[in-house]
């Protein structure tokens, strides 16, 4: 009788697995490789959706959005909208192609009711009434909306592998991951203005689930991740490799930073009036650009909606009234005296507490942060500005 049991057993199985694709229904999750700009250094996440009766092979890719008259001025502001495209899968991949990234695919392994349950949840979501959405690059990006919608009809999974790599005993921050695939695709300057940019929200360590905003964290959390039992989808297999394209070299602003600082510094020692004359300009150029950038950290904070800009530490050396000062350094004001002291003081701290301060700042900072605190020391010294015969008359 177990020979019988057996054969049974194996065509039960059999037509439960044609029932199952008979609905000719297949969903893949896509992870494309990360490209050469900054748009495409973290990668790209969208949905594959095949249908055998009517021949269909679409994406579905929630990072679209439209270059409008007002792009800018929206994107800077963080109101600029996201929206759900639906695109033939041809068309998709030749751009992959083109820009020589890979892609990978993971089957979704759920039966034909759920599919065709994911499938008329993704129609709707395309609708032009639906298909916006208001972009957050951690919490609300293509990435994030691709996971939500595939666990959203695969039940509660009972485990996600492990993507995140503890160092020191500690979960890597958002900034560390960021700067994980900055590093790696050679974008030091993209990586000094992120850091400029965006406060200490950022420095908050990553769960997880939350690590899964990339594309590729994304990929390795659903490889082996279960439901009731059962894998959520198949293992990655590439449908396209392509060699990584290759990013130029570039110095990096550490570098270029420090050799400033140094000429900078040696200039400020020698008393020809040619060198006195450019260390003034010089002089007026770092404090107002200076202030000019904590101008703009302010209003990244306070006038847009981008929330990560938020609690940003690169304001204790970005003064925004250093746009103000720089008009008088040459002059001998009481208060412009006291100004250059305090922000002496200010950032002595801020070396002192480099490592410490609730936010990670760039390394290419620190030069800037030396050159400010030497030509405030020597703005005070005046060794090389004028002498007393053509100097105002100190305020009382």
């Amino acid at each position: 009788m177990k020979p019988v049991v057996l054969i049974l057993f194996f065509i039960l199985t059999l037509g439960a697995a044609r029932a199952q694709d008979s609905c000719g229904l297949r969903i893949t999750l896509l992870t494309c490789a990360p490209g050469n700009e900054l748009y495409s250094i973290f990668g790209h996440t969208a949905i594959r959706v095949q249908e055998s009766a009517t021949g269909a092979d679409e994406v579905y890719n929630y990072g679209t959005f439209e270059f409008g008259d007002d792009f800018y001025n929206r994107f800077v502001r963080g109101k600029l909208p996201y929206f759900l495209s639906v695109d033939p899968f041809r068309e998709f991949l030749y751009q992959y192609q083109y820009e020589s990234r890979s892609v990978w695919e993971q089957e979704l392994l759920l039966g034909c009711a759920r599919k065709a349950e994911l499938l008329r949840a993704l129609r709707i979501n395309a609708l032009p009434e639906n298909r916006q959405y208001r972009y957050d690059f951690l919490f609300d990006n293509c990435t994030t909306r691709s996971g939500t919608m595939l666990l959203r009809f695969a039940a509660e999974p009972k485990r996600l592998t492990q993507v995140i790599t503890v160092r020191t005993g500690q979960a890597p921050s958002f900034r560390n991951h960021i700067h994980e695939y900055l590093d790696r695709g050679g974008q030091p300057w993209s990586k000094l203005g992120i850091d400029l940019l965006l406060g200490a929200r950022l420095d908050r360590a990553a769960t997880n689930g939350e690590a899964m905003f990339l594309p590729e964290k994304l990929m390795k959390g659903f490889t082996g991740a279960t439901a009731a039992g059962q894998l959520i989808v198949s293992a990655p297999k590439p449908i396209l490799e392509l060699p990584a394209p290759v990013s130029g070299g570039t110095l990096s602003p550490l570098l270029v930073f420090s050799v400033l600082l140094a000429v900078i510094a040696l200039l400020s020692f020698v008393p020809a009036k040619g060198a006195r004359t450019f260390i003034a300009g010089f002089d007026f150029f770092l404090f107002f650009s200076s202030g000019l950038i904590g101008i703009l950290l302010l209003f990244m904070w306070f006038g847009t909606d981008h929330a990560l800009c938020a609690n940003n530490w690169n304001l204790a050396w970005a003064l925004p009234t250093h746009a103000l000062a720089a008009f008088f350094l040459r002059r001998e004001r009481r208060w412009m005296h006291w100004y250059l002291l305090g922000t002496l003081v200010l950032l002595s701290a801020l070396l002192i507490g480099w490592v410490f301060v609730p936010q990670q700042l760039n390394i290419g900072f620190l030069p800037v942060v030396l050159l400010l605190l030497l030509r405030a020391w020597l703005i005070i010294l005046k060794p090389h500005y004028h002498g007393p015969q053509d100097s105002e008359p100190a305020e009382r």
